[in-house]
């Protein structure tokens, strides 16, 4: 279960609105999570807080194919994005990091900037407290959301391959 702050954007934010190209030296995730969305909204580094919740209109994430955009959101501590729609490049490499993206239209129509939302990645459904509204979007496959608890791919495929069917269970 996810429980957070909306944080709302318009459509089509691009990779460089969520973190300029002129950072992409950097590769911590904290370091980028300094510039996250300062394109658009420069106090947004300063205002995110661990477990706040993204939300957008159509085609969020479009633009490049920067790696480095998901990276810094989860940097910043934002634990989902959900949008109408996302850029498919930008909701692979969202996935392959272990950060949750939720498509949902009447969500990202109705959820406002500080709404407080809990969202279960389990059944899809979103929920938004502040306003006693309940949006539905598409469930995970099972293992999308093991990919995801487990922090990304790379995470993922380390624990399929430590895995030694007799040996560990």
């Amino acid at each position: 279960m996810i429980q957070g702050r909306a944080h709302k954007f318009g459509a089509n934010i691009d990779t460089d609105a969520i973190i300029a190209g002129r950072y992409s030296g950097l590769s911590e995730a904290s370091d980028l999570a300094r510039h996250c969305m300062e394109n658009i909204d420069p106090d947004f580094p300063g205002r995110v807080q661990r477990g706040d919740i993204i939300v957008a209109t159509d085609n969020f994430g479009c633009g490049s194919s920067r790696e480095f955009a998901p990276l810094a959101i989860k940097g910043a501590g934002i634990s989902c994005v959900i949008a109408k729609t996302f850029a498919r490049i930008f909701f692979r490499n969202a996935i392959n990091i272990g950060l949750p993206l939720l498509e949902c239209p009447e969500a990202a129509e109705n959820i406002e900037s500080g709404d407080t939302l809990q969202i279960d990645l389990s059944s899809g459904e979103i929920k938004d407290l502040t306003k006693n509204s309940i949006f539905q979007a598409a469930s995970y496959p099972d293992f999308i959301r093991e990919l995801i608890a487990a922090g990304g791919l790379i995470e993922y495929a380390q624990r399929k391959l430590a895995y030694r069917p007799g040996k560990d269970g």
